[in-house]
């Protein structure tokens, strides 16, 4: 007999709350592409961080996410 390799439980893919969550850090991350390389690298690993934890716990990584919106403040740009 096989064992079958399917989660007891977990998210769905059809999950609003983890589709929300995706398309807040695919946002996030627009928001951090057009900044100097320095300062993207460092935001950059905070988002990895954040995509990392969603894997095993949503709602921390969405209160992360919130904190990492609520604290970016992009760069005043070179004159």
């Amino acid at each position: 007999m096989v064992a079958r390799m399917v989660p007891e439980h977990g998210p769905q893919w059809d999950d609003p709350e983890l589709t929300r969550l995706a398309r807040r850090l695919r946002d996030a991350h627009r928001l951090v592409a057009p900044l100097p390389k320095q300062d993207r690298r460092r935001l950059i690993r905070q988002l990895l961080v954040i995509t990392d934890l969603a894997k095993r716990d949503t709602a921390l990584a969405a209160r992360r996410l919130d904190a990492f919106l609520a604290d970016f403040r992009p760069p005043p740009a070179a004159r």
